[in-house]
């Protein structure tokens, strides 16, 4: 009888080790992730319901399954919400640490240097994985940068950290002003780098031309910025024409061919170099500039010194055909 006792207690300890053997190989084997995926938490959501949904997408086999073997061999570890990788092969073991301890994947949209707010608006608009409306934003109020995102963010969401960064970086860079620079307040200080951010595009000039347009500036000089008289027309965007002399002489509040000072607002977002340039702009007497044919500049302090490069610079268009 001890002997068939024996026997008996022997095999429930090894159908004992055998179950749990199973109930573990079901949490730590592989489950059906066939190839990598990406699954979505959204927010708050709870365990159950997250279980649910990867049983209905066929990555797990049972929920009340996973769930069970969830609360008995897996961390206590809240889940956490947005879009998430789930490699190939992943184990249940594995796919709630993701949930749990992993990366959410970041995306990512790009606003380059003088890009107006019109097209900052266009491109977030096209970004299939944000969702709402968003308006044009108020021209200067977007830093340029590169900002990452959610799947299934607002796009307001992401403009009022582009905003933000923005307000954040003005306020930075003013503290640190040079004295008796041409702009009163941060506002202007926008304004005019965004002239400087659309009359260059080589940083090695920046500080150049906002010294140049600061000196018209103090002198109460036309700043005559092309830039100024296309935004009114365009709300930044490029022209793609000749400017017309009806243009030209176009009286608003930005052209500045036909008004002393600073535009009445920016006329793109410029980038933190930009700012960063007019707030302390190189000591210069130059006062006008024009194109040298390779993408620069050539700088002139008076009138006749400008007008001579621009002759030079008239002649190099011919040689090339240009007029």
């Amino acid at each position: 009888m001890v002997r068939r006792g024996c026997i008996f207690i022997a095999a429930l300890a090894v159908l004992a080790f055998a179950g749990i053997a199973v109930f573990a190989s079901g949490w730590y084997g592989s489950a059906n992730v066939k190839e990598e995926t990406t699954f979505i938490v959204p927010a708050g959501s709870s365990l159950t319901s997250v279980a649910g949904m990867l049983e209905e997408k066929s990555l797990i086999d049972s929920a009340d399954a996973f769930l069970l073997r969830a609360k008995i061999l897996g961390s206590g570890a809240p889940i956490k919400a947005g879009e998430f990788l789930i490699p190939a092969g992943a184990s249940p073991a594995n796919i709630l640490s993701t949930f749990q301890n992993g990366d959410v994947i970041r995306r990512y949209v790009t606003i380059p240097e003088g890009m107006p707010s019109i097209m900052v608006q266009e491109r977030l608009m096209a970004e299939p994985l944000l969702v709402g409306d968003v308006s044009v934003p108020e021209e200067g109020t977007i830093l340029p940068n590169s900002y990452d995102f959610e799947r299934g963010e607002s796009r307001q969401s992401v403009v009022k950290r582009m905003q933000s960064a923005m307000s954040e970086t003005v306020k930075e860079l003013w503290a640190g002003r040079a004295k008796e620079i041409a702009v009163k307040s941060p506002r202007e200080a926008v304004i005019l780098a965004s002239i400087v951010e659309k009359e260059t595009g080589i940083a090695s000039e920046r500080r150049m031309v906002a010294g140049l347009y600061s000196n018209r500036v103090k002198q109460g000089m036309l700043l005559q910025a092309d830039p100024t008289i296309i935004y009114p027309i365009t709300k930044g965007k490029p022209l793609g024409r000749r400017i017309l002399q009806s243009e030209i002489s176009a009286v608003n509040g930005y052209n500045t061919y036909t008004m002393v000072g600073l535009p009445v607002g920016p006329i793109t977002n410029p980038g933190r170099d930009s700012i960063a340039a007019v707030l302390n702009p190189e000591k210069t007497s130059a006062l006008y500039m024009v194109a040298d044919g390779k993408g620069g500049h050539v700088f002139g302090d008076t009138l006749e010194e400008h007008n001579a490069n621009v002759q030079k610079w008239y002649a190099l268009r011919r040689e090339r055909g240009e007029m």
